[in-house]
């Protein structure tokens, strides 16, 4: 049997633990078919790496092989190149559309972009970066998408296998910690005042929830941040949508105030304008949160600015 080399692309089983060619099967090379050229169907399985919203860079690395009978005798030079139309073809081959659909990660670099496979073995790793996710919408799906491009010594590339694809979802920017600074008030009572550090936790990519109303822990607040502007002190903020809720149920108990609300003597000192409230400061990645829960003994009354630690 004439012996053929094929190129295939497969992951680090250390790095991530599965496959990254674009079919689960195909580099299962049988006893019949080794040796020679074959057709897959193309099944991507995209490989996934969560980011943090900051602008750093993040590096990741994956293994290029070749499938071949015997060793190679002599070096073999392999071209990548960035492939957003490999994000494209995956979006059509899993039907995705709309808002569902991968978009191209635009901040992408190949760090090694011409990887040598040195005779007498069959693998080398490729090495990229992405960086600025801070500055994407972390509600948006990307993908960065790397191809093998060009090989030497005219060895075929197997087109089922030849693109390296990794989503990239991005963590909730407003998922942590942030030191409160507030009071809740029960009408006829004095201000509780609150300063602690609470925590946020993600409910989706523009909602975050937290335990405490004021100084009382028996009720959470979900918070969504919104699209809406607002500009405080000169500053673009965003509204946001905030709902205190029993964390047992998830029913609403509250809303949230139109017009500031609260106590003027307690830290934090109202606004200078009394609808600037109930918004998130992306520059101070501060919210600042004005809401009320019912109760028959008189509606509870809480204000707080919240400065993520």
């Amino acid at each position: 049997m004439k012996n053929k080399i094929f190129i295939i692309l497969t992951i680090v089983a250390g790095v991530l633990g599965f496959t990254s060619c674009l079919d689960d099967t195909a580099d299962n090379w049988k006893v019949d078919v080794a040796g020679k050229s074959y057709a897959t169907v193309m099944t991507p399985q995209l490989q996934s790496m969560g980011l943090k919203p900051v602008k750093d860079s993040v590096e990741y690395e994956f293994m290029i092989n070749i499938a071949t009978d015997v060793l190679p005798t002599v070096d073999i030079t392999i071209k990548m190149k960035i492939d957003p139309a490999a994000v494209t073809a995956y979006n059509k081959q899993k039907g995705l559309t709309g808002d569902a659909a991968y978009k191209v990660y635009p901040n992408l670099k190949i760090v090694n972009p011409t990887v040598v496979i040195s005779k007498g073995t069959r693998t080398a790793m490729v090495k990229c970066k992405v960086w600025g996710a801070d500055a994407l919408n972390a509600c948006d799906n990307y993908i960065a998408a790397v191809t093998i491009d060009q090989v030497s010594g005219g060895i075929p590339i197997a087109s089922n296998m030849k693109s390296y694809i990794m989503a990239l979802p991005i963590s909730n920017p407003y998922e942590g910690n942030y030191h409160c600074v507030g009071y809740r008030i029960r009408p006829g009572n004095a201000t509780e005042p609150q300063d602690a550090i609470e925590a946020f936790k993600t409910i989706n990519c523009k909602t975050v929830q937290k335990t405490g109303f004021g100084n009382y822990s028996a009720y959470d607040i979900v918070i969504e941040v919104t699209d809406v502007p607002m500009v405080v002190g000169g500053v673009t903020c965003y509204k946001v949508n905030a709902l205190p809720i029993n964390p047992t149920t998830g029913a609403g108990v509250g809303d949230m105030f139109a017009t500031w609300t609260g106590d003027a003597a307690t830290t934090p000192a109202p606004p200078a304008n009394p609808t600037e409230i109930n918004y998130y400061n992306p520059v101070t990645k501060t919210f600042v949160l004005n809401c009320w829960y019912a109760s028959s003994a008189g509606n509870r009354i809480m204000y707080e600015v919240l400065t993520r630690q």
